[in-house]
């Protein structure tokens, strides 16, 4: 006959995952406590709460400090000094947070008292700390290379995903394609396109030409998708001069996303930048 040993119950990590679950509700119900006073908490015994905070330990959801003043405080007595475990912020993420709502009730209050453009001073502010940050970052890697916009782009994405963007960078063709699998503000985006446009005008300075949105998650695609123009025509200077030419910039996008600055308008033969700050093309003036 087989060991029922040898087939541990399926439910065992959803147990042990739920148990963890009411550790960290209670820290944060209750402040930092030892396993001893969880234990009579939640009816366990203090080595089976010691296993699951070892597990939140490891996760960075708690971390332990020793009891006393400023959590250092000197060991009195026999025996080992009083431990109490902490929530940290990557624990009370976990938990439910009102953030977007937050924000949408602040920038509806914005809107109406200042109109869109308001609004649009908002998201550039907010971007502006991401821009200085990811602009360091790129310099530094671009600068043993050729500076062209597909190569800062490459290192532009992994700027972005050290910001939590999970973004790529790839070169096509026709130039090259950032995407952002994750974007922070999806759901205030989606009721005020002026972040997903000062966005964009940032990743135009950051890569040294005009850009366009393809697609963004706010809108209800996958990911967010930039288009980034092809290499410099001989002749002109490199770095995303304000009046170099690059090839692939005169053909817009089959799908402009809805409400940016960028998409096509019917009748025109430009197309216009997602920001007054984003280095425009001569080639974009040029009739079709």
């Amino acid at each position: 006959m087989e060991s029922i040993a040898a087939h541990p119950r399926p439910s065992a990590t959803a147990d042990d995952g739920r148990t963890r679950d009411r550790v960290s509700a209670l820290l944060l119900e209750h402040g930092p406590q030892t396993a001893t006073e969880l234990a009579g908490r939640l009816g366990i015994s203090p080595a089976a709460v010691r296993r699951h905070l070892d597990a939140l330990l490891a996760t960075g959801r708690v971390e332990e400090r020793a009891a006393g003043h400023g959590g250092t405080g000197a060991h009195r007595g026999r025996g080992r000094p009083a431990r109490h475990f902490h929530l940290t912020d990557a624990g009370r993420s976990a938990f439910p947070h009102a953030y977007d709502d937050l924000a949408l009730t602040a920038l509806r209050y914005v809107a109406a008292a200042g109109g869109p453009d308001a609004v649009r001073a908002v998201a550039e502010q907010q971007l502006a700390g991401l821009e200085r940050r990811a602009s360091s970052a790129v310099e530094e890697a671009v600068r043993a290379r050729s500076g062209q916009p597909v190569d800062r782009a490459q290192a532009l994405a992994g700027a972005l995903t050290a910001e939590g963007y999970a973004a790529t960078a790839s070169a096509l063709s026709g130039g090259g394609q950032l995407c952002q699998h994750h974007c922070p503000v999806a759901h205030v985006a989606a009721e005020f396109p002026q972040l997903c446009e000062a966005e964009t005008a940032v990743i135009g300075r950051l890569v040294g030409t005009h850009v366009q949105r393809l697609a963004t998650i706010a809108h209800g695609d996958g990911i967010c998708t930039t288009h980034i123009p092809g290499p410099l025509v001989p002749g002109n200077r490199p770095g995303g001069s304000r009046d170099s030419t690059r090839a692939g910039n005169r053909t817009a996008p089959a799908r402009p996303v809805p409400g940016e600055r960028g998409a096509s308008r019917p009748g025109r033969a430009r197309t216009a930048p997602s920001s007054t700050t984003t280095p425009t093309n001569d080639r974009e003036r040029t009739p079709a």
